[in-house]
């Protein structure tokens, strides 16, 4: 009796292990990795951070892949992910977003707007790159130096070099970009490299109209219709105005909606260097589109 109770006992315990092997190599083979090889992302503020996500036939959501940031060098904080075999193999595209952290309910089971990269399955390999924003392909534009803030009506002060401007001169100014008009969730800025770092004309998705800021302009009346920003008013720290803008870099970056950085976003698709000739003369835009990210999605 005790013999038949003991292998009773041991063929009940090859039965248990056998199972809970089965359900090992079962969970094992229900998931699949997915590999990231992203360039040219950096750090997002402490607020933010990137998202995956697979798009899944059927499936009424996006399926997200996972959390990620970059550091200094933008290198992946993660680049293997494990995700739902069958949704994976079925996959058509993926999507790298940024997302606020700590987001919970609805909020947490969809993109938001700011969607950065995109790209369609073939095979086992997506190409992602920042199309989802737009085509900088053909980008380009012009800017010119004047202070229109700070002159009386149909009176120059001589005093242009101190503001800069997007478009082509006139009376009043027009607009001249050649860019894509961005979806929801990203807006262009113009930037001024001073002696400290990176100053911001301001956000605008409109070419043809004032730009969002003017806090260093404006000492006598408003801006013409086109995004801009003289220099006189409220030095940001190590910087002093009036700032001579005549040699300095320019530069139009593509922005995160909200952005929490104080410092243009990766992408620059259009940097000049103003000359020394004032308006009416102008200074073209050169494109810039090594600093949009792209990479290599293997699943």
């Amino acid at each position: 009796m005790i013999k038949k109770m003991f292998f009773a006992a041991l063929a009940l315990g090859v039965f248990a292990s056998s199972c809970s092997d089965d359900d090992d190599n079962n969970t094992a083979s229900n998931t699949a990795n997915l590999t990231l090889n992203l360039e040219g992302l950096e750090p997002l503020g402490s607020d933010f951070v990137y998202e995956g996500w697979i798009i899944v036939p059927g499936e009424q959501l996006p399926v997200s892949t996972g959390l990620f940031n970059v550091d200094d060098a933008g290198a992946l904080s993660q680049t293997s992910f494990t995700v739902d075999a069958a949704q994976l193999e079925a996959a058509t595209r993926f999507v790298v977003s940024i997302e606020p952290v700590g987001e919970t309910g609805q909020a947490a089971l969809d993109p938001a707007d700011t969607k950065l990269l995109v790209g369609e399955f073939s095979g086992t390999t997506a190409q992602v790159n920042t199309g989802i924003v737009g085509d900088f392909s053909d980008a380009s534009g012009t800017f010119f130096l004047r202070t229109p803030t700070d002159e009386m009506p149909m009176m120059n002060n001589g005093n242009d070099q101190y503001g800069v401007w997007f478009g082509a001169p006139g009376m009043p100014p027009t607009p001249n970009f050649v860019l894509p008009t961005l979806p929801a969730g990203w807006a262009y800025e113009g930037w001024v490299i001073g002696e400290t770092g990176p100053i911001s004309t301001g956000t605008f998705t409109d070419f043809g109209a004032r730009d969002s800021f003017s806090a260093f302009s404006e000492t006598m009346q408003p801006g013409p219709p086109v995004p801009g920003e003289d220099f006189f008013l409220a030095a940001p720290a190590g910087e002093t105005f009036p700032l001579d803008v005549r040699g300095r870099m320019v530069v139009v970056s593509v922005e995160p909606v909200p952005d929490d950085s104080p410092r243009p976003f990766v992408m620059k698709p259009l940097v000049g260097t103003a000359g020394q000739e004032t308006a009416p003369s102008s200074h073209d835009f050169g494109q810039n589109l090594g600093t949009l990210p792209t990479g290599t999605v293997t699943r």
